[in-house]
């Protein structure tokens, strides 16, 4: 891919996509901007990925060809005001946040602009991502197809409609942290039962990996996945049945819905 690509702002979320890219190949850290806002992000992102990266949000705006705009969803209205009158008519504009709708970005423009909701997640950075995207009806296949080569660098990309976006943060973009608390979870109780820690970490990583690819390679039903593995009067079924004794199933769905809620709240405007 031969696209300047910019991304205003660089946290967590826009290093790790970067850091994707780069290691993919798809894009070389050449063709790659960015901005921040302290000189200790400038300087760490330059050193780190070797990309050219400073605090004018205008001039990255004017010379990308696809502008990533991944910063909190709070600054987005300043953000777009800023760089309103420097984004050229065929630049295709990628949202990086929750609640951020299509026609809240083309309303700041004078003219139709391109843009592609997006909803990546942190296992970018190691590229096993899981990326959903929404283009809005200006953005051409080729365009598409080009944002989603992009994605697809650092792990699985899959365009939805907008109606669904605002349940994406819980499934895909906010449920690596739900899991990071199971795994950690997991590891105590191994750790209480005399496991050093680092190797708890590892057996309950690792066997979490490799239940999901399980569920992504086989295409079976994760129950029946699960049901393979719970013997006959064994240890796991009586696991399983604690776990249905205290809630876990109930626990997810409501942190997901919670998670889905404030998706809403932010596409309405609120606070």
């Amino acid at each position: 891919m031969s696209k300047k690509i910019g991304f205003l702002g660089c946290g967590q979320m826009g290093q790790a996509m970067i850091q994707g890219m780069i290691d993919s190949k798809v894009v070389e850290a050449k063709q790659i901007s960015a901005t921040a806002v302290t000189d200790e992000t400038i300087d760490f992102v330059s050193d780190e990925y070797g990309i050219y990266i400073s605090n004018d949000n205008k001039e990255l705006a004017a010379s990308s060809d696809i502008l990533f705009l991944a910063v909190k969803p709070y600054i987005y209205e300043g953000v777009l005001q800023e760089i309103s009158d420097s984004v050229p008519e065929d630049t295709i504009i990628v949202t990086v946040a929750a609640g951020i709708t299509l026609a809240k970005i083309n309303d700041a423009f004078d003219f139709n602009v391109k843009v592609v909701r997006s909803m990546p997640n942190t296992p970018s950075l190691v590229g096993a991502g899981m990326s959903v995207l929404c283009p809005n009806d200006f953005v051409t296949e080729e365009d598409l197809a080009g944002v989603k080569e992009i994605f697809e660098s650092f792990g699985e990309a899959e365009v939805i409609e907008e109606k669904l976006m605002d349940a994406v943060p819980a499934v895909s973009g906010s449920s690596p942290a739900f899991v990071y608390m199971f795994i950690e979870a997991m590891a105590d109780a191994a750790v209480q039962q005399g496991f050093p820690r680092d190797k708890a970490y590892k057996l309950a990583a690792q066997s979490v990996q490799g239940a999901a690819k399980m569920v992504l390679e086989t295409g079976r039903h994760p129950g029946e996945l699960k049901d393979t593995v719970c013997t006959p009067g064994g240890t796991t079924i009586e696991g399983v049945t604690k776990l249905e004794e205290t809630g876990l199933r109930n626990s997810i769905i409501q942190a997901m819905n919670a998670c889905t809620a404030r998706a809403k709240q932010l596409s309405s405007g609120n606070k």
